[in-house]
């Protein structure tokens, strides 16, 4: 039985700008698949903001309805693994870029997207972590599969005011290991050092002004959230061995660097694409995330809103100034 919901809807306008508004859609406008889930959070991310931005790399078409992270309650299900009534969540894949998202009250996806909830973990807590914290989840599992351990020295973990920076942080610090923060924003060193970090720093103190293929050996394994120059620059200082998690870029797509840190040091990069992690260690990773990696500083991330504030967030994201999460949690 089809059933009206809302949404966030975003056009384009003729002089390509977004126009973004909530409005009402029906489950028979969405797209065809196993699961219908009545979603209950989302979470922001910054990919989030470029669709709802007209972003064409991201969204190919509008009207569009972002969100690439949803939990929720099953619906409908023409799947035996799913029946309604069960607790799921969906990150990554194509929800939210060209599959209607989460920032919508509905959703209809593949069975093979949708993760059943662990237990430990409320529908809240899923969004709370949602594409961030399972990002910052498989960069820590790529690294200890290249041999890091907290035995092997420092960890940095860059724009660590971010979703994912900050998930990396509070992650890395429940195993273990000695964090070292990297932030613009030393105004939110006590918030860091809550979370875990040992040491914060500012990102300048990464970026420095030299072009030496090589500096001083810092970091035994690294969390890079921004990319570009910075990056560069953290790879000229890493460790014998030692690998870098790659999974932002918010400081540009461009790579300068010379071979040096790969054949002198052995040194790895290492890219992280959450969004087509194979299922069975998707799984696997969120039933670490619900036991072994989360604590009660998951409270301290969240910044709750409803539908009709999630356009201030996309604003905010997009101007560098969001701390933590910001979970939208759906009141229909």
């Amino acid at each position: 039985m089809s059933k009206t919901f809302r949404a966030l809807i975003v056009e384009e306008n003729p002089d390509g700008t977004p126009d973004r508004y909530i409005g009402e859609r029906n489950t028979d406008e969405l797209p065809a698949g196993d699961v219908l889930i009545r979603v209950t959070h989302s979470g922001l991310n910054y990919k989030d903001a470029l669709s709802a931005s007209i972003h064409k790399g991201i969204t190919r078409t509008y009207p569009h309805t972002p969100g690439l992270d949803a939990s929720g309650i099953v619906d409908e299900s023409n799947n035996a693994e799913f029946k309604p009534g069960d607790r799921v969540l969906v990150t990554g894949y194509d929800l939210g870029m060209n599959t209607a998202g989460g920032f919508g009250e509905y959703i209809r996806v593949p069975a093979e997207w949708v993760v059943p909830l662990p237990e430990a973990l409320s529908l809240r807590e899923g969004m709370i972590l949602g594409t961030a914290g399972f990002t910052a989840a498989l960069a820590i599992y790529r690294l200890e599969r290249h041999g890091l351990t907290p035995k092997s020295g420092s960890v940095l973990v860059t724009g660590a005011t971010g979703g994912v920076g900050s998930m990396g942080v509070m992650m890395l610090a429940r195993s273990g290991y000695h964090v070292v923060a990297s932030t613009g924003k030393l105004d939110e060193l006590d918030y860091l050092r809550e979370l875990g970090a040992a040491e914060v720093i500012h990102r300048d103190q990464i970026n420095d002004n030299s072009d030496k293929p090589l500096l001083t050996r810092r970091w035994a394994g690294a969390i890079d959230t921004v990319g570009g120059r910075p990056l560069a620059r953290l790879l000229a200082a890493m460790d014998y061995e030692g690998g870098i998690a790659v999974c932002g870029n918010v400081a540009g797509v461009d790579l300068s660097t010379t071979v040096y840190p790969f054949i002198l040091r052995g040194a790895a990069l290492i890219g992280i694409n959450s969004a087509t992690t194979p299922m069975p260690l998707r799984r696997e990773l969120w039933n670490r995330i619900a036991t072994e990696w989360k604590n009660e500083l998951l409270e301290e991330m969240a910044h709750d809103v409803t539908l009709e504030q999630i356009d201030d967030e996309i604003e905010r994201i997009l101007r560098g100034e969001q701390r933590g999460r910001v979970v939208l949690e759906h009141r229909g």
